[in-house]
């Protein structure tokens, strides 16, 4: 269930901070959250998949974590990031 190289460049092309980046806040947000979205819809077909809802599980805190980083470290970006990516606050 991993991401192609075309569906990652489509989901940060706008939140990325330089051309080569892949280690700022806001592309690990990203990234967790369409894996985030592929995952739960593949959990609605196949409800017993508990290995992935335990992945689901880890990467949603730590995409809540990343989050809470950033909202310390830099609230605009947070707010930026939070209104691109429809996420709620």
């Amino acid at each position: 269930m991993a991401l192609t190289n075309k569906q990652k460049e489509k989901v940060t092309k706008e939140v990325k901070r330089h051309e080569k980046d892949t280690g700022s806040p806001e592309y690990q947000i990203a990234l967790f959250g369409e894996k985030i979205k592929k995952l739960t819809t593949h959990l609605k077909k196949n409800s017993k998949d508990f290995t992935s809802r335990r992945g689901l599980l880890k990467m949603i805190s730590k995409r809540k974590k990343l989050m809470l980083y950033l909202q310390k470290t830099d609230e605009k970006a947070y707010k930026k990031l939070t209104k691109k990516l429809d996420l709620k606050e």
